[in-house]
């Protein structure tokens, strides 16, 4: 423990993030009692003592034409930061993914002599490989939480160290499935189909549509088919909720706001967008099907970038396809409905059981007490300074 006034600089950009973010300053003020953090931070930040510059919805947008959209609001609130961070250098600047945000002001503030962390390594093993010398030299040091990206640092000698990923610590290898429907209020045998279709407004726009037309057309099947839709703000809740009164879908629907991980566990299988909700949804070993659309002009960019041969994190991690992925014209409600139905009405087969076995490999290889590795490798990185 140390009683330095240890000042954090820390910028997170959506929900995924606010987590890894969250734990990290948890454990860096067991060491740093006296720290201080501030920067764009979520809820769950805010909750560990972070002050927030800016709303972190403000970088909540994916995409390569998307961002373009924003690009001007989004320079503003970098050059901004930037300003308040040189005026008020921190003893370290931590980027907790968004990359395309964090790296750029990363560089500069290295330049003037800031330590800087980037937490979650751009995706350099699936596209734009040669982004890694730009990351060498905005960064002092990478904190990956996949095991396979720690060997393509290596390769280039760059600075980085594999800490797991933070939910792999929180979630039990075998869930209580009983104890999250109870939790829920919800009934023993009931048929329970957990949607998630993002965080972002942007895909809830998108993908909330056809999923709730595809559970349409699984209740034809499924008499008492329960839908629960966990949100990561009040913005998205009434996002949904106002597609909900619109359209009033012939459907048990029950919106929460948070709770995912328990509605996730809770549920027989899991309709969501393809991102780190997918991670958590193979933590808590279910059945998935996973879906994206981008916008026609980034999907086609993407085609061409794109050199990995999955998209979902479960199936990357596993180099085969462990569930099934769906993007742009294959999102339909037929389609879905059709993947989803047998995992909803044949469970505990063999099928299931190796599936299972699986992610509960997966799980080990990522379950590394990623908030005390991930605190420990910054806490290591500030004494090593001069």
């Amino acid at each position: 423990m140390s009683e330095k006034a240890l000042k954090v600089g820390i910028v997170a950009g959506e929900a995924s993030g606010d987590i890894l973010a969250a734990g990290l300053i948890k454990q860096l003020k067991k060491q740093y009692p006296n720290a201080t953090f501030e920067g764009i931070a979520g809820p769950k930040m805010q909750a560990q003592g972070c002050q927030s510059l800016f709303d972190m919805e403000e970088l909540s947008v994916m995409g390569l034409v998307e961002v373009l959209s924003r690009i001007r609001r989004l320079m503003f609130v970098r050059k901004t930061l930037l300003n308040h961070f040189l005026t008020n250098p921190p003893d370290v600047f931590i980027g907790v993914d968004a990359p395309d945000f964090n790296l750029g002001l990363e560089l500069k503030l290295k330049n003037q002599g800031i330590i800087t962390v980037q937490y979650v390594s751009p995706t350099v093993w699936a596209w734009r490989e040669k982004r890694i010398f730009k990351i060498a030299k905005a960064t002092n040091l990478v904190l990956s939480i996949f095991p396979f990206e720690k060997q393509v640092y290596d390769k280039h000698h760059i600075p980085c160290e594999y800490v797991g990923h933070t939910m792999a610590d929180d979630i039990a290898i075998k869930p209580d499935i009983q104890k999250a429907r109870l939790s829920l209020k919800l009934k023993e045998n009931s048929t329970v189909l957990a949607l998630l279709p993002g965080s972002r407004k942007r895909e809830v726009d998108t993908l909330l549509d056809v999923f709730i037309q595809s559970c349409l057309l699984l209740k034809t099947d499924i008499a008492d088919l329960n839908v629960l839709i966990p949100v990561v703000n009040r913005q998205r809740k009434d996002q949904v909720d106002q597609y909900i009164q619109t359209h009033n879908p012939d459907l048990s629907i029950q919106v929460v706001i948070g709770h995912a991980r328990e509605v996730m566990i809770a549920s027989d299988a899991v309709l969501l967008a393809s991102g780190t909700a997918t991670l958590e949804a193979m933590l808590c070993k279910k059945n998935m099907v996973t879906a994206y659309k981008l916008s026609g002009i980034t999907y086609q960019m993407m085609k061409w970038l794109y050199k990995a041969k999955y998209f979902a994190l479960p199936n990357v991690l596993a180099d085969e396809k462990l569930i099934p992925e769906l993007l742009q014209n294959d999102v339909t409600p037929q389609r879905i409905s059709e993947l989803l139905l047998p995992m909803l009405t044949l469970q505990g087969g063999d099928e299931q059981q190796v599936l299972i076995t699986k992610f509960e490999a997966l799980h080990e290889s990522l379950k590394k007490d990623a908030d005390v590795q991930s605190a420990a490798a910054v806490a290591n990185l500030i004494e090593q300074q001069p």
